[in-house]
């Protein structure tokens, strides 16, 4: 047997889920129209003027169009040798892109793992460390990578030194913040405990905080070095080392066909690390919940 209210009981409760559908209608509505202001606000700003693009949107497809041909016409892919002419040079280019990648990677996951113990606010009490190692860390990650670089090139010159040092930096920043949430949110007891037996804090975070956080900390360093991987692929474009000075040059001197060339290169390359470190990220996750 059915349950029925009254109608006198089931119109408040009506009323009430009417005002509360308006409400968030209203509320949308409002977002969207702040959103459009903030839109219109910024294309102003940013000289975007609509009737320029629309004009000259044909440009996009005719250039994807031409750099799939090659000089005589013909798709790129009826002729892989023409097309691929440079891919051993290319390749050369691409290892030392995938190992500034890793170099910066590593460096930077390096400070930013120091970093992050003196930042967490559950094991440093002292408020000035703590203060100080984030502000650190927050310059590393707000200045771009490629401001970062352009700076290295100028002290350092051309090459893969100033690629590394500018994701290094960058990376600190990302990592040590990622990291010092990972160390704040985990179980303070085992610390509380290995405090409790007369351990130092040094001790306390090898014994105590590193067996709760490894894993996670292994899984963001292979998604920052992911990350990287496609940075280290434009800092050519300042010089830097790797594939993209080849890039750059293809594009500025227009070779056509080397640009889908070097592009299809990265791509590929880009994937196939993503796919090799998105299992291996699964497989310490798994591991981590296993144990």
């Amino acid at each position: 047997m059915r349950f029925k209210l009254p109608d006198s009981a089931v119109a408040p409760l009506l009323a009430g889920h009417a005002s509360a559908v308006a409400a968030r209608r209203r509320d949308a509505t409002l977002f969207a129209a702040a959103l459009g202001c903030a839109v219109a606000a910024a294309s102003v700003v940013a000289e975007v003027d609509i009737a320029v693009l629309a004009a000259n949107f044909h440009r996009l497809p005719d250039y994807i169009a031409r750099i799939l041909r090659l000089d005589s016409g013909a798709p790129v892919w009826t002729d892989p040798a023409e097309w691929l002419w440079g891919l051993d040079l290319w390749l050369l280019l691409m290892g030392e892109t995938i190992l500034i990648a890793y170099v910066g990677t590593l460096t930077g996951a390096m400070g930013g793992f120091v970093l992050c113990f003196l930042s967490a606010t559950n094991l440093v009490r002292n408020p000035i460390v703590r203060i100080t190692a984030k502000r650190v860390l927050e310059f590393c990650r707000t200045v771009p990578e490629l401001v970062f670089a352009l700076v290295f090139v100028q002290a350092f010159g051309l090459g893969p030194l100033p690629g590394i040092l500018a994701l290094a930096i960058h990376t600190i920043g990302a990592l040590g913040k990622l990291f010092a949430e990972v160390v704040e949110n985990i179980d303070m007891k085992p610390v509380d405990g290995a405090v409790s037996c007369g351990a130092s804090w040094t001790q306390s975070i090898r014994y105590a905080v590193l067996p709760q956080v490894m894993s996670n900390f292994a899984s963001y360093a292979l998604l920052r070095f992911e990350i990287n991987v496609r940075g280290a692929a434009v800092m050519g474009f300042v010089g830097a080392g790797g594939i993209g000075q080849d890039l750059i040059e293809a594009i500025r001197k227009f070779y056509y066909s080397d640009v889908s060339a070097l592009l299809l290169l990265i791509i590929v390359t880009v994937m196939l690390i993503d796919l090799a470190t998105e299992r291996i990220r699964h497989a310490l996750l798994g591991w981590e919940r296993t144990r």
